[in-house]
């Protein structure tokens, strides 16, 4: 496959995605590919691989750096790794691998090559994540949605300074969900009850990662697991709380679950 060029014999200056789509038939153009996310951010592609993907789930994605860089953006176990991918104006450049076509490009991620990143962390591409992914038709209802001040513009929405993590031990019984100061205090710092508890949510807010957020009338609490699957449990078993609570249905009596995490 042959440089691209003009007809004056100097390079083009056109949009590397056109010069793409413009090669011959064999080779789909890039932003074809199913995997491709266009201008999606690092944060959101962050957050979509992390609630949503599993070890080994990827999309490709412009980088903002310059014109012709890509990010491939990897789901690792607990946090998501960033590639670069260059296009060089003939070819694809990733890790030590150049291709002169997309569709040797693709060919080599549908055989799940095997990368490592600068922190050791290696990781089987398997898991091509999709641009289109079809939406269900169910909804969340809004149960709550008031402005808790007034007078207000975008130009007071000023990040504010981070509240310091802690370590507390959670236990759920019945609608109950205490924090305790570690597992081996006998009273707990504070008890939360579930009846006023709004929703239930991940959140990626807080710079970290497994985070999620308990939605109260006077006040909404971060909590950070150790793992994203851990986050998950919790979320799916609170928010099952919340729907037998809606229902009027709880009549268990026994401690659900207990579990440690950096609170604030």
């Amino acid at each position: 496959m042959g440089r691209a060029e003009s007809p004056e014999g100097e390079m083009s200056t056109q949009d590397p995605l056109d010069l793409w789509s413009r090669l011959d038939g064999e080779a789909e153009p890039l932003q074809d590919l199913g995997w491709y996310h266009g201008n999606l951010t690092r944060h959101a592609a962050e957050a979509l691989l992390l609630s949503n993907g599993r070890d080994g789930s990827y999309l490709l994605r412009d980088s903002n750096e310059k014109t012709g860089l890509y990010s491939l953006s990897v789901r690792a176990k607990d946090s998501v790794k960033h590639f670069h991918v260059e296009y060089t104006g003939y070819s694809l450049k990733f890790g030590f691998n150049e291709f002169s076509s997309v569709k040797d490009f693709v060919k080599h991620f549908a055989n799940q090559p095997l990368i490592g990143s600068e922190t050791g962390t290696l990781i089987v591409l398997k898991h091509p994540y999709p641009r289109k992914v079809e939406e269900p038709s169910i909804y969340e209802s809004v149960r709550v949605h008031t402005a808790m001040q007034t007078g207000r513009t975008e130009n007071d929405l000023v990040p504010t300074a981070p509240s310091t993590w802690k370590t507390r031990w959670f236990t759920l019984q019945r609608n109950e969900l205490k924090y305790f100061k570690d597992q081996m205090s006998p009273e707990p710092i504070r008890i939360l009850n579930l009846t006023e508890c709004s929703a239930v949510q991940f959140d990626y807010s807080q710079e970290r990662v497994n985070c999620f957020c308990l939605v109260f009338p006077f006040r909404t609490f971060y909590l950070c697991a150790k793992t994203g699957v851990e986050a998950d449990e919790w979320i799916k078993i609170l928010r099952w709380k919340l729907s037998q609570i809606r229902k009027q249905l709880d009549q268990g009596d026994s401690t659900v679950r207990s579990r440690s995490f950096i609170f604030k």
